[in-house]
């Protein structure tokens, strides 16, 4: 049986709008909601939410052990760590930030009392006229680093009567951008994977398929600091697959037009009979797709394993370039993935 197409507009649609929803790690709810209002087109799904905040999805078919996929709407990010004298903010990074890579970026301070004040993430010494060398030389750290807010503020009271507190969430402009088939925007890591995973379901209903075994998908929204999948999965699934972006760059094999699977990462290999399932479903549906090693990468599937989790464990995903900095994929990878996802729910 040949897969059904995907409908990639409709997928590029709901990734966008994903990815113009702001979800720093600990500020999700928005993002969960709409994955959540999203998926329950679907009449074959149920939903829930789990007391961490993460979407739990079931779609109960077919027979046999449950399985389950995963990805994450959590991004990186900041909160408040300081509010200076000067009026300025500095920050602490949520997850993996590249502090270079949103420099002078715009970003959203999200008060407690449900405001947002807009700024930019600037080094605090940014006019060549005044610094003279000291400008571009000076390292990029949280320490040099500082929110300009875009108001009339001098100082850190002026500051805090705006409502900005210390442990605000801070989020960066995503600054999305599709052109030619390509996908440019911050956090496709991992929201390109979240919509695959809505073309995959969309694609099946639409063609009146149904999972060859029960399936849970969660939905996570702490992957980025390690402990998205460890809870809100049921102990009786037998495998789980995490559909997590692929990394490119020297000594890689991923690229942007393609989906990977990754055998090891840095917590080591995954199942090598799941993985090599997957692999001949992709092979069997003439599926593009990469096999790599990530050396500094970890997973919402290894995260589950190491707390405990009795299931066999995957990775696969879009090729990502850029990752933890300024993104970029092609259509072509979401859509292997997406048919990936579908080849794997179909199967026994």
């Amino acid at each position: 049986m040949s897969l059904p197409n995907i409908n990639t507009d409709a997928m590029i649609d709901f990734l966008v709008d994903l990815l113009n929803t702001p979800s720093p790690t600990g500020y999700t709810d928005q993002a969960i909601a709409y994955v959540e209002e999203t998926f329950a087109q679907f009449p074959a799904l149920s939903l829930k939410r789990t007391n961490k905040g993460s979407l739990v999805i079931v779609w109960d078919a077919g027979s046999g052990s449950p399985r389950a996929i995963t990805a994450h709407v959590d991004t990186l990010g900041g909160m408040v760590k300081v509010i200076k004298p000067n009026g300025k903010l500095q920050l602490t990074r949520i997850g993996g930030l590249t502090l270079n890579g949103v420099e002078t970026e715009g970003c959203w301070v999200f008060t407690q009392d449900g405001g947002q004040v807009r700024g930019s993430y600037m080094i605090n010494k940014p006019s060549s006229h005044v610094h003279a060398g000291e400008t571009s030389k000076m390292e990029r750290s949280e320490q040099t680093m500082e929110v300009r807010l875009d108001a009339r503020t001098t100082s850190a009271q002026e500051t805090r009567e705006l409502g900005i507190q210390v442990g605000d969430f801070v989020a960066f402009d995503p600054r999305v951008e599709v052109t030619n088939g390509f996908i440019r925007s911050r956090f496709l890591d991992d929201k390109a994977a979240v919509a695959a995973i809505f073309a995959a379901i969309a694609s099946m209903t639409e063609a009146g398929l149904a999972p060859a075994r029960p399936v849970y998908i969660l939905i996570s929204n702490f992957e980025e600091v390690g402990h998205g999948a460890p809870a809100g999965l049921p102990s009786e699934i037998s495998e789980l697959v995490a559909i997590d972006m692929a990394a490119i760059g020297a000594g890689q094999e991923s690229d942007e037009f393609h989906a990977t699977i990754c055998v090891k990462d840095s917590s080591g290999p995954y199942h090598h009979g799941l993985s090599n399932h997957l692999r001949g479903l992709a092979d069997a549906n003439e599926i593009p797709y990469k096999v790599d090693i990530y050396p500094y990468y970890g997973s919402d599937a290894s995260a589950a394993v190491r707390a405990g989790g009795d299931f066999a464990h995957a990775l696969i995903g879009p090729g990502v370039e850029a990752s933890h900095n300024y993104e970029r994929t092609h259509t072509d990878a979401l859509v292997a993935s997406a048919q990936w996802i579908m080849a794997y729910l179909l199967s026994e």
